[in-house]
């Protein structure tokens, strides 16, 4: 891997060491390069970021799933931006696509976790509306860190009362069936969950954008064409106008780059 941006004397020295290419950084290095900002003197106030993959051609998707865009370097950036977060926040729709699992442990990060005063691997929180979710599957049934479920005052009371027996906390964030994106990071802040990282998907990715509550993307950008009709990365309805993020950093590896932009 190697640093394009920002422009320093020595751009990338790493491939002075591996070749143009560079080599494989360590994941303590990688963790260093997406860091979470520095809390303020007062109380943490929530910081969300989102970590989602693009074709060349916009797709976020391919069949339906993420990983056919996907690299190894890209999946270590991935483990890396969970390891660092306190939370997961991610979609219902997400879930049963995907196939989401508990985020589990690793030694790697076992003692910066600590020392941050963070859990043994970053809690679940699954945003829905609806609770149409198998709550028989081992992200709710035997998570490391117990499993959040988002959704309205107005959910479905016996879809509420599932998702606690098999073991999740039910989070309310919105007045109605529906959950508000501000709600909800402020819900998960108060729980102590102010390093947040969502995966999408897009449709959830959309709302957050449009609640104006995105503080940062970090968006590969995967050297593949798919064409078809597959989603972008953030859809729903548009933004009364575009938000505007600044690039902070730009790596490389094997025509894949890992960008990473913060709100202006």
């Amino acid at each position: 891997m190697r640093r394009l941006f920002p422009v320093t004397d020595v751009t990338d020295e790493t491939a002075a060491t591996g070749g143009a290419a560079g080599r494989e950084w360590s994941l303590a290095e990688l963790a260093a390069a997406y860091a979470y900002p520095e809390p303020g003197p007062q109380r943490p106030a929530p910081w969300l970021r989102a970590n989602m993959v693009s074709s060349l051609d916009g797709a976020a998707q391919h069949e339906g799933r993420s990983q056919p865009l996907s690299c190894p370097a890209d999946m270590r950036v991935f483990g890396v931006l969970r390891a660092l977060a306190d939370a997961v926040v991610v979609g219902a729709e997400t879930v049963r696509q995907e196939g989401y699992r508990p985020a589990r442990a690793r030694a790697e990060f076992a003692a910066a976790r600590e020392a941050a005063g963070q859990g043994p691997a970053p809690a679940i929180a699954v945003v829905s509306a609806s609770l149409d979710l198998d709550f028989s599957l081992p992200l709710f049934t035997s998570p490391l860190v117990r499993t959040l479920v988002l959704t309205g005052a107005g959910a479905d009371p016996e879809r509420v009362a599932a998702a606690e027996k098999a073991g999740a906390r039910v989070v309310v964030a919105g007045e109605g069936a529906g959950v508000d994106p501000g709600r909800a990071v402020h819900a998960l802040a108060e729980l102590g969950h102010t390093r947040l990282l969502t995966e999408g998907g897009p449709r959830l990715l959309g709302q957050l954008i449009a609640a104006d509550v995105l503080d940062e993307l970090c968006l590969t950008v995967s050297p593949m064409l798919t064409a078809g009709d597959a989603q972008r990365i953030a859809g729903g309805p548009s933004v009364t106008l575009p938000r505007r993020f600044t690039l902070l950093s730009m790596l490389e590896e094997d025509g894949f780059l890992f960008t990473r932009y913060r709100r202006t």
